[in-house]
């Protein structure tokens, strides 16, 4: 490695000069309850999110006594396991300097800005015209089947709903649901909020009524009042999402985008998936830009829009994170007052793959949200744009229902998923799922040319290559699936093994660091290995210090502001492990934010 000293000032020093004087020790004012918060964005506030090993209580005592005099803890979810700290804007502390301070902190996971999301919609003037987005998803054969379920909920996580509105008022429950803008039971929305409505509408407005227009399943509604004017704050959408779940809510519609990846936001969708509900959001409407948060996280499905002659709308997001596309552009559907209208955007194809996912639910009650998300991707129509555009193609009403007594499924895994020769690999099959009502009975398995029994099975392979592992499940009706995977088996001394080849190199050095100085040292370290997978970098510092440690792939110095990843935990232990394709140079900072004393550097690289 290669060593480069520094002692210039840094916008890190700054904020170290800034805790030494006082700072960030004050108490603030601690309010008890989120009553009294203004709706909408709340730009002003940081969220605070805990670790899983301490208590809220716990958590909000160490940010109490880690932020500035002028902020104050405003909220708190304690399912999502965060809290609200609001910075006044013409306080003396900066958000970033907050944020860093509690970043630091022991029990805490995460803090952020509490970003503002949006409505995705473009509304056009109110016009009437005959609907196609039932028909172009295949509705009307899928009502042969079943037009829906009140057993199926639908949360809509948006702005107020009418839902007393001639076509709405028969799916909307008697507690239609929360307003969180406002903090207050109705969610009703205020003279011209039409978003939540009209969403609400294209999901679920009520089929056959004599009424108005048809939604895409006859399903129960509920709403969570997020937005107000069309925008809102990271908190209120995430109580809004866990909110949702609490309720019983199958599927969770987000019409809604902005503000990038977060914690707060991956916590309530995790939250939800993990409780019951498949959140399903809108792309976004940039124009081909890259699929928008929350649609982009993983638990999430998304979903871009098309017209009416299966055209990729010019204003939708796309990319590979998109999972399905619906009809997006001129979607008619009820908006206030008694009223209807249609609007373009990605905020109407969500609700119509949401009212799709609804006739899944309804003729698959027992499907878990990874089941039920599984079905609305393997049942869409592939309508001949790119996989960015289409995802799994354009979802399909009538092939969601089209078999409600749903055959058995063959799943199994295999650990170490790439085993060498003669190590014994275990093949699980316990994830296999049954049909409906019924049970499995058989598992029978061909590995390597020989045939096992049992719903799991060991296995050993004599030579190293690519292996062809079949698996056939049998239920109790005589009913069979089989699925197949390929196992990669390496040589004896580890063959294509990440780990198979190992290099190492160690430095040491002094630094002396705090509010009067700013002690770093960096780095550069080339690829030793062939092949290289993956590498740990290891800082070991003195117990009475704090040092931090910066990696960048590229060869660059990293910053305490600019970096790839980081390791600043409060003492001097540090550790970054990170996969390798073969093209990185590692630029290493080892950075002393408080204290004195020596250290160590270790890189212990892999390769394959």
């Amino acid at each position: 490695m290669t060593h480069e000293h520094s002692g210039q000032t840094s916008r890190r020093t700054v904020l170290k000069s800034t805790a030494a004087t006082g700072a960030f020790l004050g108490l603030g004012s601690v309010v008890s309850a989120t009553p009294g918060r203004d709706p909408g964005p709340k730009e002003d506030e940081i969220l605070v999110g805990k670790s899983d090993t301490v208590g809220l209580a716990s958590a909000r005592s160490t940010v109490e006594s880690a932020i500035p005099s002028e902020a104050s803890v405003v909220h708190e979810n304690d399912a999502l396991g965060y809290m609200a700290v609001k910075v006044p804007d013409d306080g003396p502390s900066t958000q970033d300097s907050v944020i860093e301070r509690l970043e630091r902190q022991p029990g805490i996971e995460y803090a952020e800005r509490n970003v503002t999301l949006e409505a995705f919609y473009e509304p056009n003037d109110p016009q009437f015209g005959n609907q196609y987005a039932p028909q172009l998803v295949n509705a009307p054969e899928a009502w042969d089947t079943t037009t829906g379920s009140s057993d199926v909920t639908i949360a809509v996580v948006d702005t107020g709903a009418q839902y007393d509105h001639e076509d709405l008022a028969a799916q909307y429950r008697d507690d239609p649901g929360y307003d969180f803008a406002d903090d207050d039971s109705d969610p009703y929305p205020p003279s011209g909020e039409q978003h939540g409505t009209h969403v609400s509408g294209c999901a679920a407005a009520t089929i056959d009524n004599g009424t108005g227009t048809a939604g895409i399943s006859d399903s129960t509604l509920i709403n969570a009042r997020v937005l107000g004017g069309g925008s809102g704050s990271l908190s209120d959408i995430a109580d809004g999402i866990q909110w949702a779940a609490d309720e019983g809510a199958d599927i969770i519609n987000l019409s809604l985008g902005g503000g990038g990846a977060n914690e707060t936001g991956r916590s309530a969708i995790n939250y939800a998936f993990e409780n019951g509900a498949l959140p399903i959001a809108a792309a976004g409407n940039d124009s081909g830009s890259p699929v928008s948060y929350p649609a982009a996280y993983d638990n999430c499905v998304a979903v871009s829009a098309i017209d009416e002659n299966e055209n990729i709308a010019n204003f939708s997001n796309v990319g590979p994170n998109v999972d399905v596309c619906a009809p997006g552009v001129d979607v008619l559907a009820p908006v206030p007052t008694d009223d209807y209208a249609g609007f373009d955007g990605t905020s109407m194809a969500s609700p119509v793959a949401a009212g799709v996912a609804a006739l899944g639910k309804a003729t698959h009650p027992n499907h878990s949200p990874s089941e039920l998300r599984q079905l609305l991707e393997e049942s869409a129509v592939d309508i001949g744009l790119s996989s960015d555009e289409q995802g799994n193609g354009r979802v399909d009403a009538a092939n969601i229902v089209e078999d409600g007594s749903e055959g058995p499924s063959a799943i199994f895994s295999v650990t170490p998923s790439n085993p060498d020769v003669d190590e014994t690999a275990e093949f699980d099959a316990r994830d296999s799922t049954p049909p409906e009502g019924g049970s499995l009975t058989g598992y029978e398995w061909s590995i390597d040319g020989v045939t096992k029994t049992g719903e799991t099975v060991d296995h050993r392979f004599g030579s190293e290559g690519d292996y062809s592992v079949e698996l056939t499940v049998t239920a109790a009706n005589g009913d069979t699936d089989t699925t197949t995977q390929t196992v990669t088996v390496g040589d004896e001394d580890g063959g294509d093994q990440c780990g198979a080849e190992t290099s190492s190199d160690t430095v040491a050095g002094y630094l002396s660091g705090g509010w009067w100085s700013s002690g770093s040292d960096n780095y550069t370290y080339t690829l030793d290995t062939a092949n290289p997978c993956q590498a740990t970098v290891t800082l070991s510092g003195p117990s009475s210090a704090d040092f931090d440690l910066y990696l960048t792939y590229d060869g660059r110095t990293p910053t305490t502001s600019d970096y790839d990843e980081a390791s600043y935990t409060p003492d001097s232990q540090e550790e970054l492990m990170v996969d390798l394709s073969g093209d990185e140079e590692l630029g290493l900072l080892v950075d002393a934010y408080s204290g004195s004393g020596s250290y160590t550097l270790t890189v212990d690289e892999l390769g394959k």
